[in-house]
């Protein structure tokens, strides 16, 4: 039976592997094996800060708004119900955009708030 040589797709495969991994340091660079352990944890950490990233954003954005929000006399949390029943959907990112960049634009949103909480109470 004849052998089998599978040189060219091995060689794209270790150059593929070797290619990504490269610019890491000491052996994770230079040895195979070293290296797709090391791209294998890379890519695990990667989804999941992918993840722990839009967590963080949004959690930054509510900081922008609750300073904001309260430099107009209210808090977070009353804001935010009054939104709701303004019927305003607004996401946080714009908000906290809004904010930083517009705060004439923020304000004309938080007076419609505080009208609109005015009425409901």
């Amino acid at each position: 039976m004849v052998r089998v040589h599978s040189t060219v797709a091995r060689h794209r495969r270790v150059k593929r592997i070797m290619k990504r991994a490269r610019g890491f340091h000491h052996s994770r660079s230079k040895h195979l094996t070293v290296a797709k352990d090391t791209l294998l944890r890379a890519g695990a950490y990667a989804y999941a800060h992918r993840r722990l990233k839009r967590r963080e954003l949004r959690k930054l954005w509510i900081i922008r708004i609750n300073a904001a929000v309260r430099a107009e006399g209210l808090n977070y949390s009353t804001f935010i119900a009054g939104l709701k029943q303004a019927g305003i959907t607004l996401d946080r990112k714009v908000m906290a955009d809004m904010a930083a960049t517009e705060p004439a634009a923020f304000s004309a949103l938080v007076g419609q708030v505080k009208q609109q909480l005015a009425a409901a109470a």
